[in-house]
């Protein structure tokens, strides 16, 4: 069943096979958001300064987003079909799938440092940062740019690790950075007293031990399919489809971050930096929800779609249901603990009193139909492990692009409350949102199980 850590994904318990995948992708993304979250808690928790300098990392969200995104272009998209074509035993293609897009993601680096460097700060002014929080914002954007390449790296090349089977040395990518900036922050934000310069020079360092650990084992004798110069010189033919399947990740992760410029610039306008600083929590507490969701998805897909190009339906059906109700659970246990604790998980992330107090409000509003999410998270996933790009590309933009987005802007104007209003957009386009990607995908799932055109 396994060696060196590998699991066979076409024989055996679907169900034990899930676990194996999951349960180090889940701890790996559990992980990963300590990169951010232990960041903003240290943050927030500075003497005098706390509350201010939260909003002001807050508003480098979108930043971050954005390199995010660019790392799932190459990185979510040649994954899934280098999974693909190890289930028809394709190795070559494989590894030149791997090649390729760790080129992209080279030049990726090298072009989005540069640009954002150079407008960094004018971006930050129009999310609404206000000269409280403009210097905050840009001391950590600074640092954490300059370590972009290893988070490109990072992002994109490790579900490279996780759809050949190595689950736990996915796993520890993870792990090894997450120990290393836990370990980092307190020593050079309050040890060295540099604040949240501290905090991005943690961050950056961690990753860049995540990346040499990633490519350290990719060139290595353990992996299947090894990382070779002679796969790296592009071709169209190989990179385009995955960049085409990896377009929903994308927009996605990307209207993540135009999503976090409207919901900022709007907060300003209507609650001031209070307002502004309750999002920078709501955003941590979403990403509790989220990325766990993630790493749910990056168990199942290496099974869904191995066994998908191998042609077994069934362990596809079986490792599809295994995947939506654990999200599904999931989201429904923290949606319950959300409502009945919001000021305790405000708490976490900062001791201003006022903060914890509005954002507690927030939570109820902002996160009132997040059980929603696991639905449709685990079936716009489902989509992409079984290849269907332009539909996962449409059920990503309808949630955010076509829903959430104009809802900022379309619900004030009916309510006193704005900031109220703004926050309601949330729940309305999670629940619409997750009703028609649900819908559509067991449609779709229904006719390729029935071996009919989709």
């Amino acid at each position: 069943m396994a060696e060196n850590g590998k699991q066979d994904m076409g024989t055996g318990s679907v169900k034990k096979l899930m676990v194996k995948m999951a349960v180090p992708a889940l701890v790996a993304q559990l992980v990963n958001l300590l990169y951010n979250i232990v960041d903003r808690i240290y943050i927030g928790h500075l003497p005098e300064i706390g509350a201010l300098a939260l909003t002001g990392v807050g508003l480098f969200t979108p930043i971050l987003m954005l390199l995010t995104a660019f790392a799932m272009l190459a990185g979510a998209g040649g994954a899934p079909r280098a999974a693909i074509a190890m289930g028809k035993g394709d190795t070559d293609t494989a590894e030149r799938i791997m090649g390729n897009c760790f080129t992209v993601l080279l030049g990726m680096a090298v072009v989005l440092t540069a640009a954002l460097l150079e407008y960094a700060p004018g971006l930050l002014r129009l999310f609404g940062a206000s000269d409280a929080t403009l210097p905050y914002a840009v001391s950590y954007g600074r640092i954490y740019l300059l370590g972009s390449i290893f988070v490109l790296i990072v992002m994109g090349m490790n579900p490279f690790i996780t759809t050949q089977g190595f689950a736990r040395v996915s796993m520890l990518t993870t792990v090894i950075g997450a120990v290393i900036n836990i370990v980092l922050d307190p020593i050079l934000m309050f040890g060295f007293g540099l604040g949240v310069r501290g905090a991005a020079i943690a961050t950056v360092l961690s990753q860049a031990v995540s990346a040499v650990w990633i490519l350290r084992f990719l060139t290595g004798k353990k992996t299947v399919l090894r990382l070779k110069a002679a796969n790296m010189a592009l071709r169209r033919e190989v990179i385009l489809p995955c960049l085409g399947l990896g377009a929903s990740s994308f927009v996605m992760v990307s209207t993540e971050s135009v999503l976090s410029v409207c919901f900022t610039s709007s907060l300003s306008r209507y609650g001031g930096d209070v307002a502004v600083g309750a999002m920078t929590v709501l955003t941590s507490i979403n990403q509790l929800i989220t990325m766990p969701l993630s790493g749910i998805c990056q168990g199942g897909q290496p099974l869904i779609s191995y066994n998908y190009g191998a042609g077994k339906r069934e362990r596809v059906k079986e490792a599809f249901f295994c995947q939506f109700a654990v999200c599904v659970a999931y989201t429904t246990v923290f949606w319950a603990a959300l409502m009945a604790f919001p000021r305790l998980f405000a708490g976490i992330f900062t001791n201003d009193t006022e903060l914890v107090r509005y954002t507690g409000w927030a939570i109820r509003i902002f996160l009132a139909c997040c059980f929603s999410v696991g639905f449709q998270i685990s079936c716009q996933q489902a989509f992409m492990a079984l290849g269907q790009a332009k539909i996962s590309l449409l059920m990503a933009c309808l949630r955010k692009l076509i829903l959430l987005i104009p809802l900022i802007f379309i619900l004030p104007p009916f309510f006193t409350d704005k900031a109220m209003a703004v926050f309601l957009a949330e729940p309305v386009s999670d629940f619409a949102a997750a009703a028609v990607t649900t819908f559509t995908f067991f449609r779709f799932f229904r006719k390729l199980m029935k071996g009919e055109k989709a």
